[in-house]
């Protein structure tokens, strides 16, 4: 906020007496300023205590937003891909998934994660086909060869304001033709002077998905969908062929070929067809990938000129979502505003029990969004951003590792708490444990820890019980985190709780809760393994295991020395090989590490989403997939094969439990843990949930921004008292020269 200007002044007479009055008495003259400057002074030091009510002077946000229905948060790094095809990161999604919308989203209340209809009228409709294309039912024997998911979305939808969709006075597009003196004078978006919109259509959808399967584009996920949509290799080659010869840029009008998986019944219903039975397609239809794309914005961003000006559809994307992109400065801030056009969409009813008395349900009914507008400013350090949320200028934050124990502390049950400067602020805490697993990997192609023989099976136990996790997350977590069990985090199905979801050959379960195993048992198992205190019993040399790892940011002295310490507890050397990412990277493709760290955050509910990480035909180096540990077992691929398309219920829990005691028995991987996200937020900040499956979570959100303009004042009241005991200072310096300057010109006046 500009400084608010304050005067500063003394009475004209003191500095310009009239020499005719009392002029023959200098004793009663100064007798007579210095009272005047006595009777000024409260004058003086109200002035300045006046310019206390203008409000903090820090306050980074322009004037006239105090009071406004704003929310404030920030970034750390550019968005690369702001193109829906291609963006796969957190940093990326908080961003387009407030602006793209897929047919399907997750309520936000329910638990466990449901599916519900987004732009959708319903829930897909399902249709199974056996090899004629003849419908069959999936609870008959006879074999499926194809799944059609048949979407129909509601009609009234239309897009942001927007260039591309524009229109003439003639209704002719008004810039998809454009030459390159169109461009002069433009190099921002909104240099543009038209927007337009149009309705959304079933056509956009089939668009999007004929961009995930371009060669051109290279989506993250078309190699899992070409797995499964019907005649996607076979589209990707036309494109090839069609645009080989044509230059970098030219638009590529996918709407002229023919994708057979692909179908437009009318102009709000489409159909996908896949390969046999993908239950988990659904799940995709909740993710931005799968969110719809007018043809118009892919032709207009790719005309001459456009690039070079960095207008292109990684900068300014276009949906129907709740919220656009107003302002694209990542070097500074980013800023999301209501759109105009959105369609509406009440805030949810319903919710878990306790969510009406946590207030959650204030807001049902009510039309979404919540918010009028979001600004993301950057923010490359934790401290910095720490430091503006305790002032109120940012309405959530995480906790680091660096403000843990300003925010933080545990009660004397284990029970976590905010500490009193927390309460004091009135700030609230969630919790939740996040759907993701960091884990430790053997490569199962190496000679010493890989492999189903019973040495290196007996050895990889060995050392599952000795590297502890409990205590891994109290010194490097802050005790964010629980030990995990096997793959699956627990809030998704096949998570299999309590005693009967150990993992018996680490834990033991005493007095309700599970017990890591003494470090004796693993070295038992060493000496049965034939590495008697860590010497190969064989060879007589001792153990020297690798672990991979790429570079070595801060904290990873202490994390690797910590790591040491729990090898040699069973007599085994432990090498740190730290290298770049590009190195690492390379190593894992190809086998040659030994053992690394890796993790996994869920990219849909579903078990499937984790085992999958195990699964032979997604090894790492013979397949390229994400079996990262090139984990390879008969017996569980075929439990593999049978549990991924069958729906939620008894009989797929019991594969599902099968398939993790194989996983325990062979441990492939130490299980590490399944990290706890902790979110602080300012009680003005409303309807915060923890949601782990969804990512359009902003609509949601309110503030009530006069509270927050009181407790700003409040925390950010500047202190001007140094600066008036500075100017009392000068002022009494000031005194005797001016009582000098009376006698002087008294004097010359006689």
């Amino acid at each position: 906020m500009p400084e608010r200007q304050t005067e500063l002044f003394l009475p004209k007479d003191v500095y310009n007496a009239r020499p005719e009055e009392n002029i023959h008495d200098c004793p009663s003259d100064s007798v007579h300023v210095n009272n005047r400057l006595v009777l000024w002074f409260p004058a003086i030091i109200a002035c300045l205590l006046g310019a206390c009510s203008e409000g903090a002077w820090n306050n980074p946000y322009p004037d006239g937003e105090e009071t406004s229905n704003v929310m404030y948060s920030s970034f750390s790094e550019r968005p690369k891909h702001l193109d829906p095809v291609r963006s796969y990161s957190s940093n990326e999604y908080q961003f387009i998934a407030q602006i793209y919308e897929p047919p399907l989203q997750y309520h936000y209340l329910v638990r466990p994660y449901k599916l519900i209809p987004l732009t959708a009228t319903r829930l897909p409709q399902v249709r199974y086909l056996n090899a004629a294309g003849r419908p069959v039912s999936w609870e008959r024997d006879e074999p499926i060869a194809f799944t059609e998911y048949i979407v129909s979305i509601q009609p009234g939808i239309h897009y942001q304001p927007h260039p591309a969709l524009a229109k003439d006075d003639e209704g002719n597009a008004r810039y998809l033709d454009l030459g390159t003196d169109d461009l002069e004078g433009i190099n921002v978006l909104g240099d543009f002077t038209m927007n337009g919109t149009r309705e959304l259509t079933a056509a956009d959808y089939v668009y999007q998905i004929k961009r995930i399967a371009s060669p051109y584009l290279h989506s993250p996920i078309a190699g899992v969908m070409r797995e499964y949509i019907v005649g996607f290799d076979t589209f990707r080659k036309q494109v090839s062929e069609r645009y080989k010869d044509s230059p970098k840029g030219v638009w590529q009008d996918l709407r002229e070929i023919d994708f057979v998986g692909l179908s437009v019944d009318d102009r709000y219903t489409y159909r996908i067809r896949i390969e046999g039975q993908y239950p988990q397609l659904v799940y995709w239809l909740a993710m931005p990938f799968f969110a719809p794309m007018p043809w118009e914005a892919e032709k207009f961003y790719s005309q001459q000129g456009m690039e070079e000006r960095n207008i292109i559809l990684n900068w300014y994307p276009v949906g129907t979502g709740p919220f656009m992109l107003t302002e694209n400065n990542p070097n500074l801030r980013m800023v999301m505003e209501k759109n105009p056009n959105f369609h509406g969409e009440l805030y949810p009813s319903h919710g878990e029990a306790q969510d009406r008395e946590k207030g959650l349900l204030d807001d049902a009914g009510k039309a979404l969004p919540l918010l009028d507008r979001a600004v993301f400013s950057l923010e490359k350090e934790n401290i910095p951003y720490w430091n503006k949320f305790l002032q109120g200028y940012y309405d959530a934050s995480g906790v680091s590792s660096d403000s843990f124990d300003q925010a933080i502390q545990f009660g004397s049950q284990g029970d976590v708490q905010l500490t009193e400067l927390m309460q004091e602020k009135d700030i609230q805490l969630e919790t939740s444990v996040t759907a993701s697993i960091l884990y430790m990997g053997f490569n199962m192609m190496d000679p010493v820890v890989g492999g189903d023989s019973e040495r290196a099976r007996l050895l990889r136990r060995a050392i599952s019980i000795a590297v502890d996790y409990e205590e891994y997350i109290s010194i490097f977590a802050n005790g964010r985190g629980i030990p995990a069990q096997g793959p699956v985090p627990p809030g998704i199905f096949g998570n299999i709780g309590g005693e009967a979801g150990i993992n018996p050959y680490v834990y033991e379960w005493v007095d309700g809760e599970p017990k890591r195993k003494d470090i004796e048992e693993a070295r038992q198992l060493m000496a049965l393994a034939g590495y008697v205190d860590g010497f190969d019993h064989a060879s007589g040399k001792p153990l020297i295991l690798y672990f991979d790892t790429p570079g070595a940011g801060p904290g990873a002295k202490a994390h690797f020395n910590w790591l040491r310490k729990q090898y040699q507890k069973l007599g085994i050397q432990l090498v740190i090989r730290a290298t770049d990412y590009n190195r690492f990277q390379e190593k894992m493709r190809k086998g040659t590490g030994q053992i690394f760290q890796w993790g996994w955050n869920a990219d849909y509910p579903d078990p499937e989403n984790f085992f999958f990480l195990l699964y032979g035909p997604n090894a790492k180096v013979k397949h390229s997939g994400e079996n990262t540990a090139n984990y390879q077992n008969p017996e569980f691929d075929r439990l593999f094969e049978q549990m991924k398309n069958i729906e939620n219920g008894s009989a797929r829990l019991e594969i599902i439990r099968q398939m993790t005691q194989i996983l325990q028995r062979d441990a492939p991987w130490l299980w590490g843990h399944h990290p706890k996200a902790f979110s602080l937020f300012h009680d003005w900040y409303k309807n915060v949930k923890p949601n782990l499956m969804a990512n359009n979570l902003l609509k949601y959100k309110r503030v009530d921004g006069e509270h927050r303009d009181r407790k700003r004042a409040e925390w950010n009241r500047p202190n001007y008292w140094p600066l008036i005991i500075l100017f009392v200072l000068l002022l009494a310096s000031f005194i005797p020269a001016v009582f000098g300057f009376y006698r002087r010109e008294h004097s010359t006046l006689k």
